[in-house]
């Protein structure tokens, strides 16, 4: 199933907000409660699925469920159709402060893999799974979890991350990342787990005990506050209760 061709409209910097133009009966899905606001000629129905196979029997559809179910994500999904006459429009946002990552999935070769919590929405005909880290090591000390999503298609799809987001480029290249600050990468790059330094440098050095190595050819999507990170700042602030015994 080919993707719908949907326009798009980024609004705003630091809470960015998507603004998804559908023509007559196009579709856009994602996830249960990203929508912000739309026209009354959009309808939103939510489904068991991303909708990328219609035909798809009810065995299908219970196992894709129970693959989103293993990435933490709900099993239901929604669908935002235009059943108008004219353009509609409807809007998704982010949950945390950062921003919304547009990707032509075209562009990148029909894939990309991506952690689990990133997937804001996408045109219908996306095909969602999940993918394994390929080795052991990346599964166990990956930080974010071996489970990742996978997004194939040939059309839009919108990813969102925190802080600042870099897009880099690599041609049988190599970089070290904190595991949290990886958004998304192509089919081209392979994904791996290596120790940070020496004993002295992983407990005391401040950067984690392991970095993902990202090696390979293709696109590399990198965000400078991964929400694991924020949240951990958040709670070291927090006055801790008195004892007065």
């Amino acid at each position: 199933m080919n993707s719908h061709e949907i326009d798009y409209t980024l609004h705003g910097d630091d809470m960015q907000m998507v603004e998804i133009e559908l023509d007559p009966q196009e579709t856009v899905i994602a996830e249960a409660g990203a929508m912000n606001w739309m026209h009354p000629e959009i309808q939103f129905e939510t489904k068991m699925g991303d909708g990328s196979e219609p035909n798809q029997g009810i065995f299908g559809k219970l196992l894709s469920a129970g693959k989103r179910a293993l990435t933490g994500e709900s099993i239901f999904m929604t669908h935002f159709t235009n059943h108008g006459s004219g353009k509609g429009a409807v809007t998704f946002s982010s949950p945390y402060p950062g921003k919304i990552v547009p990707i032509d999935l075209s562009a990148v070769g029909g894939e990309i893999i991506c952690q689990k919590d990133a997937f804001l929405c996408a045109a219908l005909g996306t095909r969602l799974s999940i993918a394994f880290a390929k080795k052991f090591g990346a599964g166990l000390f990956g930080g974010e979890g071996f489970i990742l999503q996978k997004l194939e298609g040939d059309g839009m799809a919108f990813l969102h991350a925190g802080g600042t987001v870099i897009e880099k480029k690599l041609d049988n290249e190599t970089i070290m990342v904190d595991t949290g600050c990886i958004v998304g990468f192509s089919s081209g790059v392979d994904y791996d787990i290596q120790r940070a330094g020496n004993l002295k440098s992983m407990f005391f050095g401040g950067e984690g005990l392991f970095l993902a190595t990202l090696r390979g050819t293709g696109t590399v999507y990198l965000q400078s506050l991964p929400f694991s990170r924020l949240v951990d700042r958040i709670i070291s602030q927090i006055p801790k209760p008195q004892n007065n015994g």
